[in-house]
């Protein structure tokens, strides 16, 4: 496992790389002021248009998206050649990675012996599949690895192995003491790499909006159709995905042949030298867009000033424009879809709201639990001091791994059905919508959460005793599971309309397709047991713009990030103390 590239970058390599991202970003930018310009538009118009009352009573909770910080010791693949090492890892609430040589050095403030952010990893827990995964990287043309060199992955037995694989970085290899570390590592990990992918998606920022479709668009310039991962992470890192993606068969043709070693040592030293070339395009990619940021800032102010004024008469003038789109384009389209949509609907509808339902069926149950759990201590046991960390884990569960696991892994059972779509449709985004329902069952439980301590300060005050005081939290635990029970929002999300021809064309299309999976899923939700339609989520999504610092898109654009703390403290201190006896 001790190969490495047969050189680092030298200097031409990196003038190239630096060249390439210039070229990414001559052709992208242009793409993402036409984007901004139409998020704009989208967003003065959502905020003039009069909104219906919201089906939904759940309060909307102002806690942003958060990894529990987790730290502990672990075994550590590191070194030149690797080998085995004691380590002390450190993840972060906004879901880096840190180790360090020792606790010591931790504790006492020293800087890290490296870090990484999650973007992008998946965890492997499997030795076996992690090797098999080494073996599929560089693949030896004789099959033998027989002959290859001493190898410290299989030198020493890995009982609790660890492995985050990036399929543009250099793999971290880790090791926990037991079974019981290795799972709180895993779930702490797995919490970061969601928190890490989903940042844009979480984000109502006009221009995270913007980016996102600008992508799309230059994608599909380049010939890249459908709907993949490819814009799981920041700004920045979602364009070194996109370059990386473009670069990886050149890259691979050239440079793999003169890598030393042999089978699995062939593959490390291949991770190492994608690590280099991903730190490069990556370090390109943040500077071009840190460098757009104040043109992009004047140009969101300048789109503000212009688009706002004469709002009404530009959606005037787009309706026109798209009607006489729609009718030019209504019978081709509805022939289009009878043949090739209609067909394909219900089973697409039907695997979609499957995972919606699991994962909203295990938020019900687990907020049940949760509320009956406080009842029960606050009958047998009125202390005011226990009630407090009670009601303390209570605010804290959307934010616990262990227990949010049971919400998290219904939408990953998912993975397998969502994977049936690849064939026919060419679906390769499995990853991004079980991301986005364990990102929704988690916005769920961190609101009715907030609803259920706001109702319990409410209706609690001094003259009750305490049973007085649990019959109330039982009324808000049946208000509030009627509210969860309710929920309706929008499970497809509709991208900007842009008024642009081309813009106004795509989104006729678009309208025309909803209508069909509007009526579709309405059919299919009249079937099932689970109210589960999703017509706000989109639009009560966290207030998350700007909790990532890296992210460029959502700078300077959202309210510095609240406390930690549970919004809503009250509940103990409301109970008189004869009754909350310490």
């Amino acid at each position: 496992m001790g190969g490495r590239p047969s050189s680092p970058l030298d200097k031409q390599q990196q003038q190239h790389l630096r060249d390439q991202v210039e070229a990414l970003l001559r052709n992208f930018l242009p793409q993402y002021r036409v984007q901004l310009a139409a998020s704009v538009l989208q967003q003065i118009s959502r905020e003039l248009v009069p909104q219906e009352l919201a089906g939904c009573q759940l309060l909307h909770s102002k806690k942003l998206p958060r990894v529990r910080e987790h730290q502990g010791p672990l075994t550590q693949l590191r070194g030149h050649p690797p080998r085995w090492q004691p380590t002390f890892c450190v993840l972060r609430g906004n879901g880096h990675l840190e180790w360090f040589s020792h606790r010591e050095e931790y504790e006492n403030g020293g800087r890290p012996l490296g870090s990484t952010a999650l973007t992008g990893y998946a965890v492997l827990t499997s030795q076996r599949e992690y090797l098999h995964l080494l073996d599929s990287l560089c693949p030896d043309s004789s099959g033998d690895h027989t002959q290859e060199e001493p190898d410290p992955l299989l030198e020493t037995p890995v009982n609790f192995p660890l492995f985050l694989q990036h399929p543009f970085r250099r793999h971290l290899c880790l090791s926990a003491a037991t079974a019981e570390a290795q799972r709180a590592w895993r779930l702490a990990l797995q919490g970061g790499i969601r928190l890490r992918g989903t940042v844009l998606q979480r984000s109502q920022a006009p221009a995270a909006h913007a980016f996102l479709e600008a992508v799309r668009l230059y994608r599909q310039h380049r010939g890249h159709f459908g709907h993949d991962d490819m814009t799981l992470g920041s700004d920045a890192e979602v364009l070194t995905a996109v370059l990386m993606r473009e670069l990886l068969p050149a890259l691979r043709a050239q440079t793999q042949p003169g890598l030393r070693g042999a089978g699995r040592a062939r593959a490390w030293a291949w991770t190492e030298l994608l690590d280099a070339v991903h730190a490069a395009v990556l370090a390109g990619a943040s500077a071009g867009l840190r460098a757009f940021q104040p043109e992009k800032d004047e140009l969101l102010a300048a789109l503000e000033r212009t688009i706002r004024p004469d709002v009404d008469q530009m959606m005037r003038l787009r309706g026109r424009v798209a009607g006489k789109l729609r009718t030019e384009v209504q019978g081709p389209l509805e022939s289009c879809l009878r043949r090739k949509v209609d067909a394909q609907l219900p089973r697409v509808s039907q695997t979609l709201l499957s995972i919606v339902e699991a994962a909203l069926a295990a938020v019900q149950t687990l907020l049940a639990q949760g509320m009956d759990r406080l009842c029960r201590h606050l009958r047998a046991n009125p202390s005011g001091a226990r009630l407090r960390r009670e009601v303390y884990s209570f605010g804290e569960m959307p934010w616990d791994p262990e227990l949010m696991q049971t919400c998290f892994r219904e939408a990953e059972r998912s993975r397998g059905r969502l994977e049936q779509l690849v064939a026919p449709f060419g679906f390769l985004g499995a990853r991004s919508l079980v991301f986005g329902a364990q990102d929704l069952a988690q916005q769920l439980m961190a609101d009715a959460v907030a609803t259920f301590l706001q109702l319990a300060d409410q209706c609690l005050t001094r003259a009750l005793d305490c049973i007085q005081a649990a019959q109330q939290l039982e009324k808000v635990r049946g208000r509030v599971l009627k509210e969860l029970l309710e929920f309706e929002g929008d499970v497809l999300a509709v991208g900007s309309p842009a008024l642009t021809i081309e813009g106004i064309y795509e989104d006729v299309i678009r309208g025309v397709l909803l209508q069909r999976i509007d009526g579709e899923l309405k059919k299919a939700l009249s079937a099932s047991d689970v109210s589960c339609t999703l017509d706000g989520c989109s639009g009560v999504a966290w207030d998350q713009a700007g909790a990532d610092e890296e992210t460029e898109a959502q700078r300077g654009t959202c309210p510095k990030q609240p406390g930690s703390c549970t919004e809503v403290q009250p509940l103990c201190p409301l109970l008189p103390p004869r009754t909350l006896r310490s």
